[in-house]
């Protein structure tokens, strides 16, 4: 299976899992480009997978299906219009033509139901995990309808993945939330090493995803909330004390709310 990034609005990636010519869309926000490139490539549309509600990642649903008609998968617990296939935790896809598996991961927290899709690749202990708006390139998103409690527990499931899983986020946002990361680990050297290789890629008009969880791990403040520099920074800018790595993510996510 090959795994393919399509551009789409204003910082949106639409990501194509492509077997033979057979296509997989996930979170097809704009139906202009898959459309392109299903016709270009002379591509049939396997699927559509949708991790959650907001618009930036279903409003191309109908377009598609208007010349494509496929199933769509989608989180049981949201309303989408369009979904065929809802979703739960554990709920696997199986599709004709594609090897791998896909696996559903319940991960609110930017939503009320947001899922992930983790691949089994064909290449021995490789995944690929399509995670939305819940992990980002050294970020997180936003809290719209979950909890910090919520989010923090969706992070750390996905954390425990195994590290070489490939992070395919739905965003081009790493720049701007290595900003905020080298706020609060300053002395992270990884970190810093991935700011001049992300800087890089970004001159060059490059994508800075997919990443890996290792990496994340390293350099990703709201996966490092029981890391030591980490705590006293939230610390220091919440001007209290915290008990928990819980409470260490709220303050981090109430400080890049705000962040400038």
């Amino acid at each position: 299976m090959d795994i393919q990034a399509l551009r789409a609005l204003e910082d949106n990636y639409i990501w194509l899992l492509r077997s033979g010519s057979r296509v997989i869309a996930v979170d097809p926000g704009d139906a202009a480009p898959v459309l392109r490139y299903l016709a270009a490539g002379g591509a049939d549309l396997a699927a559509i997978l949708i991790t959650h509600h907001h618009g930036d990642h279903t409003g191309g649903i109908h377009g598609l299906l208007a010349q494509h008609p496929a199933p769509v998968f989608g989180p049981a617990n949201e309303t989408i219009e369009g979904i065929t296939h809802p979703l739960r935790e554990g709920d696997e896809i199986r599709l004709p033509g594609f090897a791998e598996t896909l696996r559903a991961l319940d991960i609110p927290g930017h939503t009320r139901g947001h899922l992930a899709y983790l691949a089994h690749l064909a290449h021995p202990g490789a995944r690929a995990l399509f995670c939305g708006d819940t992990l980002f390139g050294c970020g997180c998103g936003r809290l719209f309808e979950g909890t910090a409690a919520q989010m923090w527990a969706s992070l750390n499931k996905l954390s425990a993945l195994p590290a070489a899983t490939q992070v395919f986020c739905a965003h081009e946002y790493t720049q701007s939330n290595i900003r905020f990361a080298l706020a609060v680990e300053p002395d992270n050297a990884q970190l810093r090493q991935r700011a001049g290789r992300v800087a890089q890629l970004r001159a060059e008009n490059q994508p800075t995803v997919p990443s890996t969880l290792a990496e994340e791990i390293e350099t990703n403040p709201f996966l490092r909330c029981h890391q030591a520099d980490v705590i006293a920074a939230a610390e220091r800018h919440c001007g209290q004390q915290l008990t928990s790595p819980a409470e260490v993510f709220a303050a981090l996510r109430e400080w890049k709310n705000g962040f400038r």
